[in-house]
């Protein structure tokens, strides 16, 4: 890599070329072709259903891989799909589900969807998005995908067909003979025609399109944000922001010889976009174990040995997923492995520290949004770190900090001065960057800069910290989730006068639900009673409260809204004082101030003073920072 480690060097690729005089793929097939034709018979996707190191495998080479895209596309075409009409997938991870997200994009807008989502949302965003063929898998033992996929499909009109993937072909001797005896029925009750993918692939073509690959830039995918509670709003990408992301990892990082392990779902933007493009445009080699990817069984248990098995340069990963594998001895031979990436949310500086103790390998961290077809930031793998902070914006990614001025529009903010963080880049797709029209209302600010929610500011080096989030969403480990369900949920109970939801500080997950409750004067509830409502009233699990707690009254702005931070101040110091008092340290939060650069700091008070390493190891897993009061 070498030259992408300061904020001069991303100008002086800038300075190379523009982003639009670059000679980069203009199709989705295009971008396959040419991998095909710099790489072809080296490997390019391995899958194993099964975690155990010496677990039966598939790799696809990119000459296999590019056939299978084309065969799939042509089939999607085949079944109506032009290239304004929506290809859905709910699938856990499998090789199919590489080639289908591919083959939706060459086809027509690919919609991956969330396969742990209940059927209401799932049909929710069929019928947003308009959905003619769902890619699904064909029911199986010990999932009950299929079945829901059958009753979301039942109300989504526009389905025409269900094209079904078969977990049968990946296992070998005596499970293949039992799975067909044992294999659940799935009662169809929708209009939709039910496609064998297998079967059906293998009619098409394998070596051209049956259709025009016509050339402008245009959607090739719809991904569903959000999405594990409310009605999620589906963001849109165009090939070109497709193709900037996997521009950027050949450019700043991957090279042919590399092989990265990636147990994170391709229904996601950070597998799809900066690992799965980044591999298309770099000739690298990529590992999806398992279905369920870190979810999946034994994943953590083999993780090490996996990397040893497939001599892994990189791992990707999220900080729920560290923090797990920390619980395990590295157990193999990892020399192979030169850097982790992690996403999705904060990581907690003490959980850098243990894995880079443990593993001698640095975790890079970097920020993305579904809303910019993914990249903004990274932390240069071969500049400073700066740990805590996103890293440097990347070549051809403009991010200004903005602070609303009244009437006025927007002001630019100072270095280190907090504002919204907003995006200009080849992946922000301006003025539209999600389906429906409303959503776009004040979402840019000068036309082109995508207002991400995010507070954060830029510091003297050019480098971008996050301080907080202008949304309020709570993000637990890595799914976002919505306060106002939590809220509307307990607003239901007759008890209730006033809720405030907000993210509690947790050191696994980053943060989870948790609500504070005003009762109505003279009305008599108890937290079991509103615990009980709530669980009957939401229906996402991750978005189950789990904590909840009475106050005399909620602190409320001048005009009766819910003062959210004072409640985020509440919660931190409870979860830190019982963290500290669990470890046996004489210490206890003092109070929680508001920084300008780091957001809101718990401040400790002690007894006798415990010694610094013992306090920074327990707090150290979470991300909010702390300090003695002096």
């Amino acid at each position: 890599m070498g030259d992408f480690a300061t904020a001069a060097d991303v100008k002086a690729i800038e300075a190379e070329s523009p982003w639009e005089a670059r000679d980069v793929a203009r199709t989705m097939h295009e971008f396959l072709s040419r991998a095909k034709a710099a790489h072809g018979d080296r490997p390019a996707v391995s899958y194993q259903l099964l975690s155990a190191p010496d677990a039966p495998a598939r790799t696809l080479t990119w000459t296999g891989l590019h056939a299978a895209v084309t065969r799939a596309a042509n089939l999607f075409r085949s079944l109506g799909v032009g290239e304004k009409d929506v290809v859905a997938f709910v699938l856990p991870n499998t090789m199919e589900t590489v080639v289908t997200l591919l083959a939706g994009a060459v086809a027509g807008i690919v919609n991956p969807i969330n396969p742990l989502l209940e059927e209401e949302q799932i049909s929710a965003i069929l019928r947003e998005t308009g959905a003619r063929v769902v890619v699904t898998l064909r029911p199986f033992p010990k999932t009950d995908l299929a079945q829901k996929v059958a009753e979301a499909v039942k109300f989504a009109p526009n389905v025409r067909h269900v094209v079904e993937i078969d977990l049968l072909t990946y296992l070998t001797g005596l499970k293949r003979l039992i799975v067909p005896l044992i294999r659940p029925k799935n009662p169809f009750t929708h209009s939709a025609k039910i496609v064998n993918y297998h079967a059906e692939v293998a009619r098409q073509p394998a070596d051209r399109l049956t259709f025009e690959d016509r050339k402008e830039d245009r959607v090739a995918a719809y991904f569903h944000t959000g999405g594990t509670t409310g009605m999620p709003k589906v963001a849109q990408h165009k090939v070109s922001g497709m193709v900037y992301n996997g521009w950027l990892g050949q450019r700043l990082l991957f090279k042919p010889d590399d092989v990265v392990m990636c147990p994170l779902p391709l229904f996601h933007v950070f597998a799809a976009y900066p690992i799965l493009m980044s591999m298309i445009a770099s000739g690298s080699h990529v590992v999806f174990p398992t279905p369920q990817g870190y979810r999946g069984e034994g994943v953590f248990d083999n993780f090490w040995k996996l990397i040893a098995r497939w001599k892994c340069t990189y791992m990707i990963t999220v900080p729920t997923a560290l923090a797990a594998l920390m619980q395990r001895p590295v157990n193999a031979d990892i020399s192979s492995l030169r850097n982790a990436f992690s996403g999705s949310a904060p990581l907690p500086i003490e959980l850098y520290n243990r894995f880079k103790k443990e593993t001698g390998v640095e975790i890079v961290e970097g920020y993305g949004l579904t809303e910019c077809t993914c990249l903004v930031s990274i932390n240069p793998p071969d500049g400073v770190k700066k740990i805590g902070s996103v890293g440097l914006p990347f070549p051809h990614t403009h991010v200004r900090i903005l602070t609303s001025q009244g009437a006025i529009g927007f002001r630019e903010c100072a270095v280190d001065e907090v504002g919204e963080i907003s995006v200009s880049n080849p992946g922000v797709y301006e003025g539209s960057t999600y389906t429906e029209a409303d959503k776009n209302k004040e979402l840019f600010a000068d036309g082109k800069f995508l207002r991400t929610g995010d507070l954060g500011r830029i510091d003297p080096d050019g480098y971008l910290w996050i301080t907080g989030r202008a949304k309020d969403l709570i993000i637990r480990g890595g799914h976002n989730i919505d306060p106002a369900v939590l809220e509307e949920a307990l607003m239901g109970h007759p008890a209730v006068a006033f809720v405030g939801a907000i993210g509690q500080p947790d050191a696994h997950a980053g943060e989870l639900p948790c609500a504070y409750v005003e009762v109505v004067k003279d009305a008599k509830v108890t937290v079991e009673e509103l615990m009980a409502h709530a669980e009957k009233h939401i229906m996402e699990r991750a978005a189950l409260p789990k904590y909840i707690e009475i106050l005399p009254e909620l602190p409320k702005t001048a005009v009766g809204k819910v003062f959210k931070p004072d409640l985020r101040r509440m919660a931190i110091t409870r979860v830190y004082d019982s963290a500290l008092k669990a470890a046996g340290l004489q210490a206890h939060v003092a109070d929680v101030v508001e920084d300008k650069k780091r957001g809101l700091v718990a401040r400790l008070a002690h007894g006798e003073k415990p010694d610094d390493a013992a306090v920074t190891a327990v707090l150290g897993s979470f991300t909010r920072p702390w300090e003695w009061r002096s």
